[in-house]
């Protein structure tokens, strides 16, 4: 029978972990502290430990250490209600099991439990320099699994794919995984393949030697080159060209790169972080991606979500923006008010995170710093000018979800639970009221019947939310 030690806090938690180890034929033990735990680690000896991170007295991740010193090399799954990127990297770093944030279902820490205990081994992370990560923030449950994703990847050394739509940070998530890796002393590359000039493309990124082509009057080492013992990150990968993806495919496969109009191939070690936001298996399909080259580039995948699907997180993004914009300026910050807020909540952001930070810098050029207004912020991005946006991506399961999760935020915020579902009526209803008046030219009556209310309803409804 395997032995699980639940270290929390909560009573609430320790008792439904204890009914789920249980049920995988496990003994229990639970404790209520990192001290507790230590004491009695050395005798149970479990072969699994669930730990939480916010502890009396000695935190969680300050523990770990001292839990393998009595316990031996055991599995480590590490939950937490406050996860952040350092949080995660620091877990995993430590040699963490697993990185689970709350809240949590059970299935996902039975799943992680009955891992721990099937595994032969497991590889620690190895100690890195701690370089905090500019612009990587948030706080919504999307966002801390996005993190842990990142954690796991950094502690590998496996080729990574960045998928998402156009400004929801790939460059930051690209660069985070690099700091936070084993080749954090190496070089970083970026290369935007998308602005490589076609003709050039392959001189770019495999060198080239003197007279290879005309105006190659001296030698050149390539981007894959340059990254050796560091990071290579391709941005927008889809546009590789195809003649390309081949030569790049046979470097990847054998670590050497030949440049342009030479012979003798350079040998490099180099990881590859990849970027898109595009569907690549679309481009397979149409042939104009190789599938060799992505199974090579995708070992591990991260999707980072786009901003309408956090925008709990849009006041501390506002906040960093704010501060990073006005540099070193002395004096109070300006005040972003609450209803320009509301506002930054209320838009589709097609264009993310970038949207948001350039919507930010105007409005402190506009209010001279005083508080930030609603009428202050640039008016949002065009869904048409954005490729995909407004395509109806996002399913109803995933709106479901959204809004599950944006619930149960608003329910622990004591200061706003009581106000929680005329809230959600003011993010839900405006949206599908103007869709109705725009689908028919402002004729209320038409809406109203597609809406299936009275007209007299909808009108009060279009008052109440200042819909024109």
């Amino acid at each position: 029978m395997s032995s699980l030690l639940v270290v929390d806090d909560e009573q609430s938690i320790c008792w439904g972990l204890s009914k789920m180890g249980e049920s995988l034929g496990c003994k229990v033990t639970t404790a209520s502290s990192a001290e507790s735990a230590l004491a009695m680690a050395a005798e149970l000896r479990p072969d699994v430990i669930v730990l939480d991170v916010r502890l009396p007295g000695i935190d969680g991740l300050s523990a770990i250490e001292q839990l393998r010193t009595h316990a031996g090399d055991v599995p480590i799954i590490v939950i937490t209600a406050y996860g952040d990127l350092q949080t995660a990297v620091k877990a995993v770093r430590n040699g963490a099991f697993d990185y689970i944030t709350k809240p949590f279902n059970l299935e996902q820490v039975r799943h992680a439990v009955s891992r721990a205990i099937r595994r032969d081994e497991h590889e620690h992370a190895s100690p890195s320099r701690d370089v905090p990560v500019e612009g990587i923030i948030g706080h919504t449950p999307v966002m801390q699994a996005t993190f842990n994703r990142i954690a796991l990847a950094a502690a590998a050394d496996t080729y990574v794919l960045l998928a998402g739509e156009s400004g929801t940070g790939k460059e930051l998530a690209a660069r985070a995984i690099h700091r936070y890796s084993r080749r954090a002393d190496g070089p970083f590359v970026a290369v935007n393949v998308a602005a490589l000039s076609p003709s050039l493309a392959e001189s770019e990124l495999f060198g080239h030697e003197r007279g290879a082509f005309t105006g190659a009057e001296r030698s050149r080492t390539g981007l894959l080159a340059q990254a050796d013992g560091g990071t290579l990150f391709l941005d927008e990968v889809a546009d590789i060209p195809l003649a390309i993806q081949v030569k790049l495919l046979r470097a990847l496969d054998s670590a050497e790169v030949v440049p342009v109009g030479g012979t003798k191939p350079i040998t490099t070690n180099f990881r590859v972080i990849s970027a898109t936001h595009q569907d690549l298996l679309k481009k397979i399909a149409d042939g104009t991606f190789r599938h060799d080259l992505y199974f090579r580039l995708s070992a591990f995948h991260i999707e980072l979500p786009p901003l309408r699907e956090r925008l709990e997180d849009i006041p501390d993004l506002v906040q960093h923006f704010v501060a990073r914009l006005r540099g070193g300026s002395t004096g109070d910050p300006p005040v972003v008010t609450q209803e320009a807020l509301a506002e930054l909540r209320r838009r589709p952001w097609f264009g993310n995170v970038r949207e948001l930070r350039n919507v930010i810098e105007h409005a402190l050029i506009v209010a001279r710093g005083g508080a930030v207004l609603p009428e202050h912020l640039s008016p949002p991005v065009d869904a048409e000018l954005i490729p995909g946006a407004g395509d109806g991506s996002v399913s109803v399961e995933r709106l479901k979800e959204l809004l599950y999760d944006w619930s149960r935020q608003a329910l622990r915020d004591p200061t706003r639970s009581s106000q929680a579902y005329e809230e959600l009526l003011h993010i839900v209803e405006p949206p599908l009221l103007r869709a109705a008046m725009e689908k028919h030219d402002s004729n209320c009556a038409a809406a109203a019947r597609e809406l299936g209310m009275h007209r007299v309803t909808l009108r009060k409804k279009l008052d109440q939310y200042g819909i024109d």
